[in-house]
């Protein structure tokens, strides 16, 4: 479970950190050749651009991701993630922030189908895990659920 350290991260610099941390887990590397060395090309309002020294290839810390086409703030990039995790509806994260409803549905299913792909395929090894109390009595409730006595 990735957490959210909201105090820290309302900070611009501090949540491109973030973002680069767990976007870029193996450290930000060029698209095109995957080289580690860069330089910086511009900065992009609250994004920093990069050049790769290798191959000259123009990236940031959002290429190749669900953010790519998005010119939000690292911040609000932040809360995005932390609302989706959280389980907001897509309607009240996008009131809050003062987001298209449209684009964050779109943000959230890239998130969601890049969860998704991630997903182990077969059995889990750990013999302890964690288990939300939500799910405990899902089904139908025609009737109450029976208590011990």
């Amino acid at each position: 479970m990735i957490d959210f350290p909201i105090d820290e991260l309302l900070d611009e610099h501090a949540s491109f950190q973030w973002l680069e941390r767990y976007l870029h887990p193996d450290g930000l590397k060029c698209p095109r050749c995957g080289s580690l060395e860069r330089r910086k090309a511009r900065r992009t309002g609250a994004m920093t651009a990069y050049r790769c020294k290798a191959c000259d290839c123009y990236h940031s810390i959002l290429t190749d991701t669900v953010f790519e086409k998005t010119r939000q703030p690292p911040s609000k990039l932040v809360l995005i993630l932390r609302g989706i995790a959280k389980g907001e509806s897509t309607a009240r994260l996008a009131r809050e922030l003062s987001l298209g409803r449209a684009r964050l549905h779109e943000i959230r299913k890239s998130v969601q189908a890049n969860l998704s792909k991630t997903l182990p395929a077969g059995r889990l090894s750990e013999k302890v895990f964690e288990a939300d109390e939500l799910y405990q009595n899902a089904g139908e409730k025609k009737r109450p659920a029976p208590r011990p006595l």
